[in-house]
């Protein structure tokens, strides 16, 4: 078969482990590895526009056989090459490019036209998704308690506060049960309006576990919202909160609802890199037994 002219279909936003699909396109890559190419597939892959979120661990079942898939990745096609990750050159929507994804797995790759079908591992796509929910309940809470730090209106997010998180986040890791963003408070944020002196990490920790605590233990409900099926379609994290309901833009995987969570807790670290103030915020998830 030729490379797909059309994006592959993800049903991974609506929660599903396992999907049945076809094979579209097997290719050999320079390490060794071999890209599969399905028309639709459950697992998640990894972004190289915004590598918050990892792969699902998952396995690939052809033939009889069970193969294991090593990584996960977003590639793209024009129809005459695949290219993953880092090395796409074109952007989302770019016409007469399909954005797909791409198992990787080892050995001797299924044919093309095979029926194929995709588990993938529950308790790690749970403990992925409980993390990004942290991750976002931690970026929207810190917002909150830096709102008076600031002598410039800068644009807001999702519940109407000056949006911290989205004009001063350099990275953004989801990790089990949790997740690391790292912000850098430098010249460009100060020309924002930024106000570092005075500033004082326990007091702003204080104040975001205190927003945190009320927002889970409102147990609101989460839902993925979605342009369409598939995988360049728009997506949007909505989660109920006793301000509201908030709707984020969002690629990843999310629990059901707060009432899965136990407890989601922040510490903030600040520390000076190359001259430059940075803030570490680590977060984490405790889920209900």
């Amino acid at each position: 078969m030729s490379l797909p002219s059309s994006d592959t279909a993800v049903s991974y936003p609506a929660g599903a482990l396992t999907s049945e699909s076809t094979v579209l396109h097997v290719e050999e890559r320079a390490d060794g590895s071999v890209a599969v190419l399905l028309d639709a597939t459950a697992c998640h892959p990894v972004d190289a526009a915004w590598p918050d979120q990892g792969a699902d661990r998952a396995v690939l079942e052809v033939g009889g056989s069970s193969l294991p898939i090593t990584d996960c990745v977003v590639g793209a096609t024009d129809g005459k090459e695949l290219f993953l990750g880092g090395d796409i050159p074109v952007r989302k929507g770019t016409e007469g490019w399909a954005f797909v994804v791409a198992h990787l797995i080892q050995g001797p790759p299924p044919a093309e036209g095979e029926r194929a079908v995709v588990r993938v591992d529950g308790a790690h796509r749970q403990a992925l998704s409980a993390g990004h929910t942290g991750c976002h309940l931690a970026s929207l809470a810190l917002n909150q308690a830096l709102a008076d730090r600031w002598k410039k209106e800068i644009p807001a997010d999702a519940l109407g506060t000056a949006n911290f998180d989205a004009v001063a986040i350099e990275t953004s890791t989801i990790t089990e049960y949790g997740s690391v963003d790292v912000y850098r408070l430098g010249r460009s944020l100060r020309r924002k309006g930024f106000i570092i002196e005075g500033f004082d990490p326990a007091s702003a920790e204080t104040a975001l576990n205190q927003t945190l605590s009320g927002w889970v233990a409102s147990g609101g409900a989460i839902r993925i919202a979605r342009d369409g099926e598939r995988l360049t379609d728009r997506r949007y994290w909505e989660c109920d909160l006793p301000e509201g309901s908030v709707h984020i833009p969002c690629g990843g995987t999310h629990p059901e609802s707060l009432a899965g969570l136990s407890s989601v807790r922040a510490s903030l670290a600040l520390e000076e890199v190359d001259g430059t103030p940075v803030l570490t915020m680590t977060t984490s998830v405790l889920p209900r037994p």
